[in-house]
């Protein structure tokens, strides 16, 4: 996924009608909690800080099955991350885990039956542990189209889904012939959000002449956002929504460069993400956030 180290705002409706936004650091946290292995005592301890400063994990966004793993490489990586994350994500309190789908192959095989076999073993293992695993639209098998991760929802009992608004905008479209057309938010959302049990903000443009996507403020590009999470609300959606504005910096991204103001960017995202929000819950005559 589109990693933003140095957290992600979380917009967290499950906390009632006045919510507060807050650098929950979700995916610093994960990094370093899964990556580094932590000892379950200074775990212990960072439990504490946040709890007294009222920060709270929505969501580990973990690497497990990421665009970073290849379906044809040993399962043993993915299995040891999980068993790590399990008792940190327990101790945190943290019930929801981001996962993936492995990387996307050359070629037409995709080695359907180990992903589906590998994912069901990932879900399993986080359902037995009383959390839920949501698998993200990104540079993996289901994020080659909705078509793709209706496939894994079918063959894959019990997994949900974390929709990323901003993915599809960059992501070809795998399900038409080549040369393959980019994505469309709205359309992917339209045939999976059945599943959606959370959501993260991201919007972009895509220059197909350039080949580059330039990222912007929420509901500036092409990733259907306001058209997205008024039909989230309205169909009574009350999941966290975190916001990855990618515009100070890409995680992967090997030529992507830290912005001077990567920190007002993030305040001046989120600012207009709740704005947006509250207009639309005007319109649907909602109770606002704060």
């Amino acid at each position: 996924m589109n990693d933003e180290p140095g957290g992600n705002t979380v917009i967290s409706p499950r906390r009632g009608p006045a919510i507060r936004i807050k650098y929950a650091l979700d995916r610093l946290v994960a990094l370093l909690l899964l990556t580094l292995g932590s000892p379950l005592l200074v775990l212990i301890g960072l439990a504490v800080k946040l709890e007294e400063a009222g920060v709270r994990i929505n969501c580990f966004g973990s690497a497990i099955g990421n665009w970073s793993q290849k379906i044809d490489e040993p399962f043993d990586r993915s299995l040891a991350e999980i068993r790590r994350a399990i008792p940190r994500m327990q101790k945190l309190g943290v019930s929801l885990v981001r996962i993936m789908s492995f990387a996307v192959r050359d070629g037409e095989d995709q080695m359907e039956a180990e992903r589906f076999k590998r994912v069901r073993e990932i879900q399993r293992m986080f359902a037995d542990a009383g959390l839920t695993a949501l698998h993200e639209n990104c540079m993996n098998y289901g994020g080659m189209g909705w078509q793709f991760t209706l496939k894994l929802l079918e063959n894959v009992p019990g997994l949900k889904l974390v929709y990323d608004t901003g993915n599809p905008v960059a992501s070809d479209e795998r399900s038409k012939p080549k040369p393959y057309p980019k994505q469309s938010s709205w359309e992917f959302y339209s045939h999976v959000r059945e599943h959606v049990a959370y959501i993260h903000i991201k919007d972009g443009i895509y220059d197909a002449t350039a080949q580059k996507t330039t990222f912007t403020y929420p509901g500036e590009g092409h990733g259907d956002i306001p058209k997205i999470i008024k039909d989230l609300f309205a169909r009574g959606y009350d999941g966290g929504i975190s916001i990855e504005p990618h515009m100070g910096t890409v995680f992967h991204d090997p030529n992507s460069q830290h912005s001077l103001n990567a920190a007002e960017i993030y305040v001046a995202y989120g600012r207009r993400m709740m704005k947006m929000i509250n207009n639309i819950r005007t319109e649907l005559r909602l109770p606002p956030y704060r």
